[in-house]
């Protein structure tokens, strides 16, 4: 127990070192915005340059946020969200940034959304959204759910094929036993679908829309956030996307027929066309 509240404390130390370096204020600021979706889809530059607006702060993901996610699923979302306000004000406190308009940016938050918009009434969701294809071409190279892989990430949640805490209950087994592909696929697919929880406030932006023309996904988020479409598409316009597409030459016909068996319908919902190509 003593480890685990020492464990607990340095996680908290950690996010609030890595804010107050980027910024201080004194006050109460309410208006915070979630930065949701799946990894690898740009929520952590969309995070990063929403959190580089005056008076705005990138909090970037905090560690005891993230690390409570997994059992807070499942609580009754008043308990959830007190639970999640407890946590992060303890963290902006630290970092002297309650003044300022954090920009969370844990992808796991998709899944709590709902709680976190409880816990901050004036606050607002931002779900990035790429090609589930090329998002799972990225997390294929980065291994983290791969059956190969060992460790943990940096809130101590460990990496491997192991069943999360977003795969369906009745589908554990099938997800331990599933190819590479087929878990990233899933994970897009849930990550996605949960960062829909709450559509009155919260505003999507197509990450390939973002590299491409960043005046056009300025528009929206501008809107909902009270910020100046100019001054948040000269930001946006610092997103340059060489890898939109990839997923046509390097996944393997295997590979892509597994992602597009479990996340085709979530992948046709956001917009994109499926493959024709054989497996």
């Amino acid at each position: 127990m003593r480890a685990r509240r020492i464990g607990g404390a340095v996680l908290y130390a950690r996010s609030a070192v890595r804010i107050a370096r980027r910024g201080r204020r004194r006050g109460r600021e309410e208006r915070l915005v979630f930065v949701v979706g799946s990894p690898r889809s740009g929520t952590t530059i969309t995070a990063s340059l929403l959190g580089s607006l005056p008076g705005f702060v990138d909090l970037d993901e905090v560690q005891p946020w993230k690390a409570a996610i997994p059992e807070l699923i499942d609580r009754p979302q008043d308990e959830a969200a007190r639970r999640l306000r407890t946590i992060l004000e303890r963290v902006r406190t630290l970092a002297l940034a309650r003044g300022l308009r954090g920009v969370e940016q844990t992808p796991e938050t998709a899944f709590v959304l709902a709680a976190a918009l409880r816990a901050y009434p004036e606050a607002c969701a931002v779900h990035v959204i790429r090609d589930g294809r090329d998002v799972a071409t990225s997390l294929l190279e980065r291994g983290w759910l791969s059956a190969a892989r060992t460790g943990a990430d940096d809130a101590r949640l460990a990496y491997g094929s192991h069943p999360r805490f977003w795969v369906e209950p009745e589908r554990r087994e099938e997800f331990r036993d599933a190819s590479d592909a087929t878990r990233v696929a899933w994970a897009w697919r849930r990550y996605v679908t949960a960062a829909a929880a709450v559509p009155e406030r919260t505003v999507g932006v197509r990450y390939e829309v973002l590299a491409a023309d960043p005046e056009a996904a300025a528009g929206p988020v501008a809107e909902a956030l009270g910020v100046a479409p100019d001054l948040l598409a000269s930001r946006f316009a610092e997103v340059h996307d060489r890898s939109a597409g990839r997923w046509r030459r390097d996944l393997t016909a295997d590979q892509l027929a597994d992602v597009e068996r479990e996340a085709g319908a979530t992948l046709v919902g956001a917009g994109y066309e499926l493959s024709t190509r054989p497996a």
